[in-house]
C-alpha cells in the first residue's frame, strides 16, 4: 500500500487556454492596479490530498477518472505540476471550514473504485502558478485578495524547490482540539462590570439588566448556571432570536414645526403595528381571513392558493456574516432561508428564491477602516454564494435587488428570500387541530394531517437530520445581535453544503407525504438549543443527550454541542412507531439521521452528557423570562434634517436645477449603479430550474430587458401561478422614514400589479435592517415613524403581513486610518416582499414595449417630488420633498390597473420608480428594442413643473402602460368612469429613436431624440 497522505494535483495541459486564469489575471492587474508585465500568464491548479489506505494504482485511476479531464487536463502525484514560475501561491481552508469539494470527492472516489472508503477523507486547496516579474510585496497582496484570513490559509513560494521541500511537510488540515471536556460553572454572583465582562468575553451580546435577571433566577435555583445553561439563555434571548427592540416599550414624542408635543407610549411595535395590522385586516375582509393560513407563528407565512395547496414565504438577513466571508455568509444566508420553508408547518417544497442587497460602492477609492472587506469583494463573494446555493439546490433564484450607499460600508444587508409550496393536507381528508394535551394514542393514528400544524406529545422522539456538528456557526445569534467589530468572532463564519441539503431537503418531503414526522424546523440560530428548545414549548419539555449529537471532529465541549450552528441541519419530531420506517428511509437517501432526545411535559429543557444533567432551565424562564426593554423616542420635524448632516444642510435644500443637455442627463441617470443593469449578476442564477418560470428577472425582445417581478407556476399541470416582487427604498429613510415605510410597500404593490397579479390576494413580508436605537432617540423615533408608515400602506392596501425579520445593528465601529474609532452607519431600511396569485399565468404582464404604433399612457399624478431622487443624488443633493403616497388614489389606481390586465386592455405595464418617468420610459423602449415619441404636456400632475421635475420626479403609484389603439376607448372609459388621473402621452415608434418633446412658450419642442441602442449602452455599461 502507498503512503497514507498523498497529493494529487490537476491542471490544463500546455497550450490550452484557460478562461478562468485569464479573467483572475485581467481582474488583479485591474484591481490591485498593477502593471501587466508583472504578470505574464497564471496557472490554476486544483490540488486534492487524500488521506487514508489508498494504493498506487487507485490513485492513479482516481486522478485519471475522476478528478481530470483526460483530454483537457493532465494530473501529477506527490509532485508539483510544474517549474516553470516565478511566485506560487497556495491557498487551502483552515482546520474545521467546511469543504464542499472535498466531500464530493470523497463520495466520488467511493463510487469509482466501488469500494467502501469510510477511512478515506479528502481536503481540496488551490495553487496559483504565477510568471511574470512579480515581487514579494505583490504576491503578498495578491495572496490577501484570493483569500480570506478567517476561514483560509495562504502560502507563498519562489520557486519549485523550495515548494517541494514544503510540500512533504504538508498535513492535513485535520481539527485537533487541545483541553478537556469539562462543565463550567459560571460565577453571577458578581458586580454589575464583571456581569457585563462575562458577557463581552463569551459573545453572549446580553445587556446588564438581562445578565442580573439569569443571575437572579439562579439564585433562586441556589446554584451557579452551567456555560451550557448560560450559553442556551444567552443564544434564546439574543435580539436575532427574541427580537427584543420590536416587543420593546417606547416612550415615543413627537415636535412638530411649531414645537407641539405629541406624546404616545408604544406597548410593542410587533404588537401596535405589525401584528395587529393583520389582525384589523382579518376582522374587516372575510376573504383575506380566509386565505391566510399561519402567520407569525411559524418559520415561515403560509397563504392559500387553491383549495389543494398553500404557499410559504420567509425572507432572512445574513449581514454580519455576509461582512466577514461574503461567499459564506450569503451561501449559508439562502440555504438557511430555504430550510426555514421547509421547516414550516410539516414542511413546503422550495420553488423560488430571492436575493436583495445592499452594499457601498464596489468602485470605493477610499482608504478602508480596520477589517472591512472592500464593497467590491463583498459585492463579488456574496452573488457567487447566492449563485452556489440556488443552482446546486435545484431552486431558481426569480427576483431581487441591488441598493448601493456608502453607509454600507460597514455591514452590507444581505437579504434571502425563498417560497415554498405544500399540499394543504396530506392524504387528502382535513381533520382538527391536535394539541399536546390528547393522548399519544389518539394524535398519532392520523392517517392524514393539515400540513401548517406541527404537533408534538410527551414521549416523541427528537432526531437532527443532515449535517453534522462543530466549531463553525457557534455564537452565530449573539454576534448578529451585535454591532461589527474589529473583534467579531471567526467562529460566526461558516460555508453551507447545498449538495448535502439538497438530499436533505428530497428526503424530508418523502418523509412529509408518508407521514412519518409530526413537526419539524430548521437548526438555524442558536442551533439545537434553539430548534428543540423552540419546539419544546408544544410539548411543555424536552430533554437532549448531547453525546449522541454527530460530530465532525472530537473535542468539542458540551455548551458548544448544543449552541453551534452548523449547517445543513433539521430538528424532527416522530412518534416511536414511526421512528425506524424514518431511520431507514433516511439511509436509502444517504442522509444521516440520530436520536438526540426526547419531548416531555415536565415544563423543563433539559440536557445531558452521557447521562450527567448539564442543564436544566424552566421553558416558562427559558422563553419568556427575558427582560423587557424600555426605549426612549423622539422625533422633531425641524431638527431632522440638522440630526442627519449638520454641516452640510444646503444638501437637503430644494433646488430648481435647469439641464441645458437632457439627453445626457438621462444617459448619466441610466448609469448610476441603483438604476443601471444587473444582467451580468441575473445570468449566473439558474431561474429555469424547476420549470416553472412565467415572467423572469431579465425579459424583453432580445432579453436582456428587466422585469418588475416574478410569475412562476408551482405546479406543470396548472395555469395557476405565483407573482413575487419586492420594494426597498432607504434613500428616502434621510428625509423621513414613514414616507420610505410607505413608498417601500407602494413599490412592492406596484410590481406585483405590473406582473399582473391580483391586488386583491396580495401578502406582504417585512424586513428591516436599522442602525441600533437603543441609546439613540431619533433613530428609535425613524422607527417608529417606518412602522406607523408600514401600518397604513398596509391597511389601506388591504394587504396583511403575514412574516417578518429585523436586524437592529447595522453597524460597525472600528478604527480609521489615523488609528481613530469611528462608527459607521447603515441606512435604516426596510424591503417589503409581496407575493401574490395569478389565476391564468396566460395573463402575466411584462414592461417591454412590444407594438409598433401602440399608444403610451401613464397612470397617476406626477408631483414635485425629487426628494432623495436619482436625480438629485446625481448632483449632489438630497432635498427635502420626499414622494408621498394617497392611499385613496393608489389604492384605485391598482384595482382597475388589475381589472385592465385581466380584460385583456394592457400590452405593457412598468412602474415609475428609481429615476422616474425618463428612466420608466427608456427602460421600456430598449426592453422592447422599439423607439417612441412622448409629449410631457399630456402627463398629468398637480400644478405647473419643470421638465426636470417631470420627467425625474419619483412621485409613487404611477405607471407606464402600452395598449393597442384598438382598446383606446375600453381603457380610458375604466379609468375615467374611477375618476383616475392618465394621460395618453405618446406613442411607439417603428425605428428606434427615443423622442421627448415639451410645450415650451406655447410651441412643442423636441428636448430629447437620441437612438435606445446608445440609451441602452449606457445602462448596460457600469456593471457588466
Amino acid at each position: 500500500m502507498n503512503k497514507v497522505q498523498n497529493f494529487i494535483f490537476v491542471g490544463f495541459k500546455k497550450g490550452l487556454g484557460d478562461a478562468n486564469a485569464e479573467n483572475l489575471r485581467n481582474k488583479i492587474l485591474g484591481d490591485l492596479k498593477l502593471k501587466s508585465e508583472s504578470i505574464e500568464n497564471i496557472l490554476i491548479i486544483d490540488c486534492y490530498l487524500t488521506d487514508g489506505n489508498l494504493s498506487c494504482d487507485e490513485l492513479n485511476f482516481i486522478a485519471e477518472n475522476v478528478f481530470a479531464d483526460k483530454i483537457t487536463q493532465n494530473y501529477t502525484i506527490n509532485k508539483i505540476f510544474t517549474n516553470n514560475f516565478s511566485k506560487l501561491i497556495w491557498i487551502s481552508f483552515k482546520p474545521g471550514v467546511t469543504d464542499n469539494v472535498g466531500k464530493t470527492a470523497k463520495e466520488a472516489i467511493k463510487d469509482a473504485i466501488n469500494k467502501d472508503v469510510g477511512d478515506v477523507e479528502v481536503w481540496t486547496s488551490k495553487q496559483y502558478f504565477f510568471t511574470g516579474n512579480l515581487s514579494k510585496e505583490d504576491a503578498v497582496q495578491i495572496s490577501k485578495y484570493l483569500s480570506n484570513e478567517l476561514i483560509q490559509d495562504s502560502k507563498i513560494f519562489e520557486n519549485a524547490q523550495n515548494a517541494q521541500i514544503d510540500l512533504s511537510r504538508i498535513k492535513a488540515p485535520k481539527v485537533m482540539l487541545k483541553g478537556k471536556f469539562k462543565v463550567e460553572e459560571i460565577n453571577l454572583n458578581v458586580g454589575d462590570e464583571e456581569l457585563k465582562n462575562i458577557s463581552k468575553e463569551r459573545v453572549l451580546a446580553l445587556n446588564l439588566g438581562e445578565m442580573k435577571a439569569i443571575r437572579d433566577y439562579f439564585k433562586k435555583q441556589n446554584r451557579n448556571p452551567t456555560d451550557v445553561e448560560i450559553e442556551c439563555i444567552a443564544q434564546t434571548w439574543s435580539e436575532h432570536c427574541k427580537h427584543k427592540i420590536f416587543n420593546a416599550e417606547i416612550l415615543y414624542k413627537e415636535f412638530d414645526k411649531e414645537k407641539n408635543v405629541k406624546v404616545e407610549l408604544v406597548e410593542s411595535l410587533f404588537k401596535t403595528f405589525i401584528f395587529k395590522v393583520t389582525g384589523e385586516i382579518r376582522k374587516k375582509n372575510a376573504k383575506r381571513n380566509k386565505s391566510l393560513i399561519s402567520v407569525f407563528s411559524d418559520n415561515a407565512g403560509i397563504v392559500k392558493f387553491n383549495e389543494n395547496f398553500n404557499v410559504a414565504i420567509k425572507i432572512e438577513t445574513h449581514n454580519a456574516p455576509s461582512a466577514l466571508d461574503p461567499y459564506g455568509g450569503a451561501l449559508t444566508g439562502i440555504l438557511g432561508v430555504n430550510r426555514d420553508i421547509m421547516g414550516v408547518g410539516l414542511g413546503a417544497k422550495p420553488i423560488a428564491n430571492t436575493d436583495v442587497f445592499c452594499f457601498a460602492n464596489p468602485f470605493y477609492a477610499e482608504k478602508l477602516p480596520a477589517k472591512i472587506l472592500h464593497p467590491k469583494r463583498i459585492f463579488e463573494g456574496v452573488v457567487k454564494g447566492i449563485e452556489d446555493g440556488g443552482n446546486k439546490s435545484g431552486i431558481p433564484t426569480v427576483n431581487g435587488a441591488i441598493v448601493f450607499d456608502d453607509r454600507f460600508l460597514g455591514k452590507p444587508l444581505i437579504f434571502c428570500g425563498t417560497t415554498g409550496i405544500m399540499p394543504s393536507v396530506i392524504k387528502n381528508k382535513q381533520t382538527h387541530k391536535q394539541t399536546h394535551k390528547q393522548t399519544h394514542k389518539q394524535t398519532h393514528k392520523q392517517t392524514h394531517k393539515r400540513t401548517h400544524i406541527k404537533e408534538i406529545c410527551s414521549g416523541d422522539y427528537a432526531v437532527m437530520v443532515g449535517g453534522r456538528v462543530g466549531k463553525d456557526g457557534i455564537h452565530g445569534a449573539t454576534f448578529s445581535s451585535e454591532e461589527l467589530h474589529e473583534g467579531s468572532p471567526a467562529t460566526a463564519v461558516q460555508i453551507g453544503d447545498p449538495i448535502t441539503q439538497k438530499k436533505m431537503l428530497d428526503f424530508l418531503i418523502d418523509a412529509r407525504d408518508n407521514l412519518l414526522y409530526n413537526a419539524i424546523t430548521d437548526n438555524g440560530a442558536g442551533g439545537l438549543s434553539s430548534s428543540i428548545g423552540e419546539l419544546a414549548e408544544i410539548s411543555n419539555g424536552c430533554e437532549i443527550e448531547l453525546a449522541q449529537v454527530p460530530l465532525k471532529y472530537a473535542g468539542l465541549q458540551a455548551w458548544e454541542i448544543l449552541v453551534s450552528e452548523s449547517q445543513e441541519r433539521m430538528s424532527v419530531v416522530l412518534s416511536i412507531e414511526n421512528l425506524q420506517k424514518f431511520l431507514d428511509m433516511a439511509k436509502k437517501y444517504d442522509v444521516e439521521a440520530t436520536v438526540v432526545g426526547k419531548f416531555t411535559d415536565d415544563k423543563k429543557f433539559v440536557a445531558f452528557y452521557e447521562g450527567e444533567v448539564v442543564a436544566d432551565i424552566d421553558i416558562e424562564f427559558l422563553h419568556k423570562g427575558v427582560p423587557r426593554m424600555k426605549l426612549k423616542a423622539e422625533w422633531n420635524a425641524i431638527n431632522t434634517i440638522n440630526y442627519l448632516n449638520k454641516e452640510h444642510n444646503e444638501k437637503y435644500a430644494e433646488k430648481d436645477i435647469k439641464v441645458e443637455n437632457l439627453k445626457e442627463i438621462l444617459k448619466k441617470i441610466l448609469s448610476r449603479l441603483n438604476i443601471a443593469s444587473k444582467e451580468g449578476i441575473i445570468r449566473r442564477y439558474d431561474h429555469e430550474v424547476q420549470g416553472g418560470s412565467i415572467v423572469k428577472p431579465i425579459m424583453g425582445k432580445n432579453r436582456d430587458g428587466l422585469s418588475d417581478g416574478a410569475v412562476i407556476r408551482p405546479l406543470l399541470d396548472s395555469r395557476e401561478g405565483v407573482v413575487i416582487a419586492c420594494g426597498i427604498c432607504p434613500k428616502f429613510s434621510d428625509i423621513d422614514t414613514y414616507w420610505m415605510a410607505a413608498n417601500a410597500v407602494d413599490e412592492a404593490v406596484r410590481n406585483i400589479i405590473c406582473c399582473g397579479g391580483k391586488f386583491e390576494d396580495i401578502s406582504l413580508v417585512d424586513n428591516f435592517c436599522w442602525p441600533s436605537p437603543l441609546r439613540d432617540k431619533f433613530k428609535a423615533a425613524q422607527l417608529v415613524r417606518a412602522c406607523k408608515g408600514l401600518y397604513d400602506a398596509c391597511l389601506a392596501y388591504t394587504a396583511p403581513l403575514i412574516s417578518g425579520k429585523d436586524s437592529m445593528s447595522i453597524d460597525y465601529t472600528g478604527k480609521d486610518k489615523n488609528g481613530n474609532v469611528i462608527k459607521i452607519s447603515g441606512v435604516p431600511t426596510l424591503l417589503i416582499t409581496a407575493i401574490s396569485k395569478i389565476d391564468d399565468i396566460e395573463k402575466s404582464m411584462t414592461a417591454e414595449f412590444k407594438n409598433p404604433c401602440d399608444l403610451i399612457y401613464i397612470i397617476g399624478l406626477t408631483y414635485d417630488e425629487l426628494g432623495g431622487s436619482e436625480f438629485y443624488e446625481q448632483y449632489g443633493f438630497t432635498g427635502k420633498n420626499v414622494p408621498k403616497v394617497n392611499f385613496e388614489i393608489s389604492e384605485k389606481i391598482y384595482e382597475k390597473s388589475s381589472k385592465a390586465i385581466n380584460e385583456n386592455l394592457i400590452e405593457s405595464y412598468h412602474d415609475c420608480s428609481d429615476g422616474g418617468l425618463g428612466v420608466a420610459l427608456a427602460e421600456c423602449a430598449f426592453s422592447g428594442d422599439v423607439g417612441i415619441e412622448i409629449n410631457l404636456a399630456n402627463v398629468p400632475k398637480d400644478k405647473n413643473l419643470s421638465d426636470e421635475k417631470i420627467l425625474f420626479s419619483e412621485s409613487a403609484s404611477r405607471f407606464i402602460v402600452s395598449i393597442k389603439a384598438k382598446n383606446k376607448e375600453k381603457f380610458e372609459n375604466l379609468m375615467n368612469n374611477a375618476m383616475i388621473n392618465f394621460g395618453n402621452i405618446g406613442f411607439v415608434r417603428k425605428d428606434k429613436q427615443f423622442i421627448i418633446k415639451s410645450k415650451q412658450k406655447g410651441k412643442i419642442k423636441e428636448i430629447i431624440n437620441i437612438d435606445i441602442d446608445e440609451l441602452r449602452n449606457a445602462w448596460k455599461n457600469p456593471l457588466r
